[in-house]
């Protein structure tokens, strides 16, 4: 390695995609600092998916709980504490990032806990005035909510604070129509929040399946929550009992107890120093890189949500380790396929999607065949729960391999996991209609569609 160096990678930014790159390379035998200003982890660990999760599962025992007295079981006193779960998953949060911490120490990886600035070519300055340089800089510093600007707008609160409230608002507006916005509407109200959402366009979750979307409006709708379409803040006025008053474009003014923004994210770019040394950024602030996560700067790359690329945690690592095995490993060096990469919407119930949605195979291949399966799962029927679950497969007419599967039920993402490595494979219906079901399950009809 070069010894001219403090070391020979330094990242900026201890989320997911830093820690598993400068874990990687620190393996690979290269000598790696870490800075990270606030909390070893990221987004996801501190105050993304994992602890949204973990509010995932709380929540569903508020319908498990009245489920299971159509299954002989008797329920008294049944109560929900708040600031019992919120604490738990904070000290889980914790402990998660002790975790990620010690991960980084096992491997010798020196971490700073300050914030980092690229102050010259291989060059950075910590905020306590120190100055390193390394012959490799990776910059890993992810997204942030993205708060609008408009009288009032104060007085909001992103997913970055809900997880520590100090209560439960009575009514709660959640301005936002993508998968933060719906996993936090199912989340509160199964809570015994009033919840409403309010959407600029008409439609929630515009690049999943159209049929799923208006499958989670439905359920949506009859769980409670409301909707708001085609509107946008004008105002919030906080008034004397602390309420919250809300003008809403084209919507009488009403009043809430919280407001929370889920209109996005954008990339954490400023401040970093990266103008001074020439890196090209997007009109997002994104930093743009090519297929091997290189900046415009040859010496500098970028992983994860800061990029604007895909923003989903498993992305960010496996970007974090092709960049660490390219740069830093024996083998060639090698890119991330971003295509068809599975996602998963938490809400309630969770929908799970791979691949092209109908309307894209539609306009990109022309002749598919669509296969859908509409059913009661057999736990909702002995429950009396009148809600149905929706499986949706694309296949391409002119080979019959599957190019897309979409679901919407419960357990959706746990059996789109394995079902995404069939369509990745380019595996056709043929091979599904061979396959024996395992019976009586949810994902069997993911083999028996006709």
């Amino acid at each position: 390695m070069a010894d001219e160096y403090d070391y020979d990678l330094f990242t900026i930014g201890a989320g997911s995609g830093g820690v598993r790159a400068s874990r990687v390379a620190a393996a690979h035998g290269a000598r790696v600092a870490v800075a990270e200003e606030y909390r070893v982890g990221g987004t996801c660990v501190i105050r993304g998916c994992v602890p949204k999760k973990m509010l995932v599962y709380g929540a569903h025992f508020a319908e498990d709980l009245v489920d299971a007295q159509h299954f002989g079981w008797t329920i008294e006193g049944k109560r929900f504490d708040w600031a019992a779960l919120r604490d738990h998953v904070q000290n889980d949060v914790t402990r998660l990032e002790g975790l990620y911490g010690q991960t980084l120490g096992n491997h010798n990886v020196t971490i700073f806990a300050e914030r980092a600035t690229i102050t010259g070519p291989h060059e950075i300055t910590l905020a306590s005035g120190k100055t390193v340089t390394a012959k490799t800089i990776l910059v890993a510093t992810g997204a942030r909510p993205l708060v609008p600007t408009f009288p009032g707008s104060e007085h909001v609160i992103t997913s970055n604070e809900a997880f520590h409230l100090e209560q439960l608002p009575r009514r709660i507006l959640i301005a936002g129509g993508g998968y933060i916005a719906n996993e936090f509407a199912g989340i509160f109200n199964e809570f015994g929040c009033k919840v409403t959402i309010a959407n600029r366009s008409d439609t929630i979750l515009r690049s999943y399946d159209a049929s799923l979307r208006d499958r989670l409006l439905q359920i949506s709708m009859v769980k409670g929550i409301g909707f708001l379409f085609n509107t946008e803040f004008e105002s919030i006025e906080k008034q004397a009992d602390g309420t919250l008053l809300v003008r809403l474009s084209g919507q009488e003014p009403c009043e809430y107890d919280a407001v929370m923004v889920a209109t996005g994210r954008i990339p954490n770019t400023e401040g970093l120093g990266l103008e001074t040394v020439g890196v090209e950024l997007g009109k997002k602030g994104e930093i743009l890189v090519d297929a091997f996560s290189k900046t415009s700067v040859d010496h500098i790359y970028a992983v994860g949500d800061v990029t604007d690329r895909v923003q989903l945690t498993p992305v960010a690592i496996r970007e974090g380790q092709a960049f660490a095995d390219s740069v830093f490993g024996p083998g060639e060096p090698y890119a991330v396929d971003h295509s068809c990469v599975p996602s998963a919407v938490f809400s309630h119930p969770p929908i799970a999607a791979v691949g092209m949605t109908e309307s894209e195979a539609r306009n990109t291949l022309g002749n598919i065949k669509v296969f859908q399966s509409d059913f009661r799962p057999m736990k909702n029927v002995v429950a009396g729960r009148n809600e149905r679950s929706l499986y949706k497969m694309i296949v391409d007419a002119a080979n019959d391999r599957i190019v897309g599967i979409h679901m919407i039920g419960p357990e959706a993402p746990e059996i789109m996991q394995a079902a995404a490595i069939a369509v990745k494979a380019r595996l056709t219906k043929a091979d599904f209609d061979a396959t024996v079901a395992i019976h009586p399950t949810m994902a069997e009809e993911l083999v028996l569609f006709k």
